[in-house]
């Protein structure tokens, strides 16, 4: 069986094509084709002959490629932001070296019991909340199919946390692409697509 025929759970797998040659002739920007693949329920393919992709999609969307390098500029910079505020919130004593308390709370603590850090909630300050409206009412726009009726968000859609930023971050490398897995970012992006 072939990872591609598994989704054991919802994920959206997003891919980038960047042509080389094939771009509208009445286009003066040059833009990137984002193609993407999700599911909305599990989805185990034996015999692609009696499959009913009823909980299957797919699609693209041509992206202005100076927008996406923007975007991912200022998304690795609110990822930034994220980890700096991390690192602030994290309480240690002066007097106990780190790794001492690293060893104790694993001693407490079964590993599987332990939540990943990059997936606890993140208090943003009214700084980088502004920055992290701003981006994602940036990602809604490109991902919108009418982008000029997009309006900006007020609230922020998702459960901010490191790896949510990670995988918004992973969403727009052109080089790579990604896999996003259920979740509230999950459910934001199909969303809007």
């Amino acid at each position: 069986e072939s990872r591609a025929a598994i989704a054991s759970n919802k994920e959206i797998n997003i891919q980038w094509y960047i042509p080389s040659v094939a771009k509208p002739s009445n286009d003066t920007e040059t833009k990137v084709l984002l193609l993407y693949a999700y599911n909305t329920n599990p989805v185990k393919i034996s015999n692609i002959k009696i499959f009913s992709p009823m909980s299957v999609f797919s699609g693209h969307l041509w992206i202005p490629l100076a927008r996406i390098i923007s975007l991912r500029k200022k998304l690795s910079d609110l990822k930034e932001q994220v980890e700096i505020l991390m690192q602030g919130s994290k309480s240690f004593s002066g007097s106990v070296p780190t790794s001492f308390l690293e060893q104790s709370e694993t001693l407490k603590i079964s590993p599987s019991n332990k939540p990943k850090m990059s997936d606890v909630k993140v208090d943003l300050d009214e700084k980088t909340e502004e920055i992290a409206k701003r981006c994602l009412s940036e990602v809604k726009a490109l991902l919108s199919v009418v982008p000029a009726l997009s309006s900006p968000l007020t609230k922020i859609p998702f459960e901010v946390t490191l790896q949510s930023i990670t995988n918004l971050e992973d969403m727009f490398d052109l080089a790579n692409g990604c896999i996003i897995t259920e979740g509230s970012l999950f459910n934001w992006i199909i969303s809007l697509l």
